[in-house]
């Protein structure tokens, strides 16, 4: 395979004279907000450089790992023992024929972006963008703080269970890196009643604060204190990844049966379970709503479905997919009992089942009570929908059922430090589909309007959300 001249040009995604300059005059320079992602705290404190391409782009990508299992190529190239340089070389063995995939277009824009390498990559040039970028890497201006400042990020927020000493955002906040490295406080391990480590795990949690998890109130207490640490420590958000919100109340004391029940270590009924997780998770919520934070539900996603290489890989190692779980019913429930006592926070909602747009689109204005811009808002494609036509539906289900002006944009919930360029992605697809409608006459063409909105989608509407100093 030649070289080919790169389709990641200045007008990638953008059909028209109208989306073009939408995106080059409004949205492009904008600084990134990323309220979301998975990068690793301690790389950014001690400003790691990374040895070559696949320890930054391929270790721990499971969207890679994939796409490269699909096609038939062995364990050992993608989690296993063989070389960096031959995990890499077998990843672009695979990208030609990831076609269509979002994978095919992120990867060639973030080699653009990151290296300047705007040829398609294959098994014929993976060996000397190996060398290429490996040695980029190694210069200070690619270091994990370089390269988020090569993007324009303005703020990143990482995701942290309540047991961490936070002693990497500690460092950050008291360096002179510029860029605002925050966290998100995620609970879900003292949420997840049911898991096998839930028990193991109220041993750590309760040592963060010299305390024996005990009952159901001392959970709660250690949980109080451990949110008022996070707070101090600058966090101003929460996360949750749940299947759903199968909300059921229950008083006080069965509550407390229910977790007296499972720390003896007895299986836990169906019920027992729905009432123990709505408890927790409205005694979360309130305390958020207290600190004034966001709170954030990630729910839909069915994971680990292959039980053989969970046992053999672990989580998160590439076996989870879309659930089809009952949203709506209890997830109103929740809401309206938080709303009730004036305790909702301002909260975003993901949904990873496309068929679950509506439903979130719809239910967020149920509790947008005028009190703040966009106070519940339908969060960004998520996962197996921030790609393409994920976002696009995503931007039309909030467009013809709420208002898409008051929307906060897009995120990478990404452990990569490469990943970026998806900032760009997200504002190219507004841009466009805007763009097409003013050609169309849908829209008028009014580009200071217009590009008002993409201004506000990209960056500013974010800024005013989360109040990031």
């Amino acid at each position: 395979m030649g070289k080919i001249p790169s389709f990641i040009n200045e007008n990638f995604l953008l059909h028209n004279r109208f989306a073009e300059e939408l995106y080059h005059e409004y949205a492009k320079g904008l600084p990134i907000i990323d309220y979301h992602c998975h990068l690793s705290p301690a790389a950014i404190a001690n400003n790691r450089n990374f040895t070559n391409i696949t320890e930054a782009w391929i270790a721990g990508d499971h969207y890679k790992w994939r796409a490269m299992r699909t096609l038939g190529i062995p364990e050992k190239y993608i989690t296993g023992n063989a070389s960096d340089e031959a995990k890499f070389k077998k990843w672009a063995e695979a990208i030609p024929y990831t076609l269509r995939n979002p994978l095919f277009h992120w990867t060639h824009l973030e080699l653009a972006r990151y290296f300047g390498i705007r040829e398609l990559l294959h098994a014929g040039n993976a060996a000397a963008i190996y060398r290429n970028t490996t040695a980029q890497l190694a210069a200070s201006e690619n270091s994990c703080q370089g390269l988020l400042r090569r993007m324009g990020v303005e703020v990143v927020c990482t995701t942290e269970d309540p047991i961490d000493d936070l002693k990497h955002h500690q460092h950050l906040a008291s360096s002179d890196f510029e860029i605002k490295v925050g966290t998100s406080f995620r609970p879900d391990k003292a949420i997840h009643i049911s898991d096998e480590g839930f028990n193991d795990y109220m041993e750590d949690l309760g040592e963060t604060e010299d305390t024996e998890i005990d009952s159901y109130d001392a959970l709660c207490e250690v949980l109080a204190k451990r949110i008022a640490y996070f707070n101090a420590n600058g966090c101003k958000l929460a996360d949750h990844g749940l299947e759903n919100i199968s909300f059921e109340t229950a008083p006080h004391h069965k509550v407390v049966a229910v977790f007296d029940k499972r720390r003896s270590g007895k299986a836990l009924k169906k019920k027992e379970i729905r009432q123990f997780t709505s408890a927790i998770m409205l005694f979360l919520s309130e305390k958020y709503h207290e600190y004034g934070w966001v709170q954030q539900f990630h729910l839909g996603a069915l994971r680990n479905n292959n039980s053989r290489m969970l046992h053999a890989l672990g989580p998160d190692t590439g076996w989870d997919s879309i659930g089809d779980f009952q949203q709506a019913k209890g997830l109103s429930a929740f809401l309206d009992a938080l709303d009730r006592n004036n305790k909702l926070a301002k909260t975003i909602l993901y949904n990873i089942n496309p068929s679950d747009n509506e439903v979130l689109a719809s239910m967020i204005g149920n509790f947008n009570d005028g009190s703040v811009k966009g106070k519940v808002q339908f969060g960004p494609g998520w996962w197996f929908l921030d790609q393409k036509e994920g976002m696009t539906n995503q931007l039309n289900a909030l467009s013809n059922i709420g208002l898409v002006s008051c929307f906060i944009g897009m995120l990478t919930d990404s452990r990569s430090f490469l990943s970026f360029p998806r900032h760009e992605y997200f504002r190219r697809i507004l841009c466009n589909l805007l763009g097409k409608e003013m050609e169309m006459g849908e829209l008028p063409q009014d580009i200071n309007l217009v590009g008002s909105i993409v201004k506000d989608i990209s960056y500013y509407n974010a800024k005013k959300y989360f109040e990031f100093d």
